[in-house]
């Protein structure tokens, strides 16, 4: 049991435990949308695209989380803006910010002698390095993207199946991607600082897309992405202290290795269930029931959408 409970008799590692919950929770849901409406390419670049709003932040002086969510805005703004400009596709603006973005960050960075700690934190962060003050934060991030998820549930929800719909449905589609990036926005500042902008996009998409084929709603890929989040920031806190390894990193790691379990075991009991489903339907005039065994993520949007909690 000392393996078990040592690491987090520590304080500083207790905190972290506090902390990686908190991005968990925060990450679930925003994550949930991300993977709904296929923002993982979305996701990846602002994260990286708060490099430069932090490194000027770093040569200021000024709260480096000040910085990243100017970049952030920047970056969701510029998104919004080229995602409405003809002839070209919402990938290509959102590449080109990408790149516009890192390249500006890097050539700050290059300028300055004394970036080296703070680029290595920017990029893998330092979960075992969290304070009271970053709790409070990540409390309060909970506490609105909880509160933007409830009051846009019902538009997100539309948007991510059927966007022509929520527009007849008056939801304004557009007001609701603003929204959800405006959520994607602060689930990333505020995980950056823990595990840094290379591996939030692990906890952003990996809980959430192993959730997915287990869940019979949205609200639960949302709880079980937490739950998975919640058990890869405690697995991976006790690894890192036994194997020496880092901490963000290793709590990534478990939860991609999550989502390769859960995609293995969900495609074993898909075969196991269709196959005596398929022998009941082979009968003359029998109606085939192969597809009722298919996971939430595999059914059309229609028959997704009308699931509300």
């Amino acid at each position: 049991m000392e393996w078990l409970t040592g690491p987090f008799e520590v304080t500083f590692v207790q905190r972290a435990l506090v902390g990686g919950l908190l991005v968990s929770a925060v990450t679930a849901l925003a994550g949930t949308w991300v993977v709904l409406r296929g923002m993982a390419f979305l996701g990846d670049a602002m994260s990286h695209g708060l490099l430069p709003g932090v490194a000027v932040a770093a040569l200021l002086g000024s709260h480096l989380l000040v910085g990243a969510a100017v970049s952030a805005v920047v970056m969701a703004a510029g998104v919004s803006v080229l995602g409405r400009a003809p002839r070209l596709s919402q990938d290509t603006g959102i590449g080109l910010l990408f790149v516009g973005m890192l390249s500006l960050g890097v050539i700050i960075v290059s300028r300055s002698q004394s970036f080296a700690v703070d680029l290595t934190g920017f990029l893998f962060g330092d979960v075992l390095a969290v304070g009271a003050g970053d709790l409070l934060a990540l409390a309060v991030a909970l506490a609105v993207a909880v509160a933007v998820t409830a009051l846009g549930h019902r538009a997100f929800l539309a948007l991510a199946f059927d966007e022509r719909k929520a527009h007849t449905l008056g939801l304004r589609p557009r007001w609701a991607h603003a929204a959800l990036l405006g959520l994607l926005t602060l689930a990333i500042v505020a995980s950056f600082h823990i595990v840094g902008t290379l591996l939030v996009l692990g906890l952003l998409i990996a809980p959430p897309a192993s959730a997915l084929p287990w869940a019979r709603s949205v609200h639960g890929v949302m709880a079980g992405a937490a739950a998975l989040g919640a058990t890869a920031t405690c697995c991976g806190l006790l690894l890192s202290w036994h194997l020496d390894t880092a901490a963000g990193a290793t709590i990534a790691a478990l939860a991609v290795a999550q989502f390769f379990l859960s995609r293995a075991a969900a495609a074993l009991r898909f075969s196991h269930t269709r196959r005596p489903a398929a022998t009941a339907a082979a009968g003359p005039g029998a109606p085939g029931r192969a597809d009722a065994a298919a996971s939430f993520d595999d059914r059309r949007p229609a028959d997704t959408g009308v699931h509300h909690s």
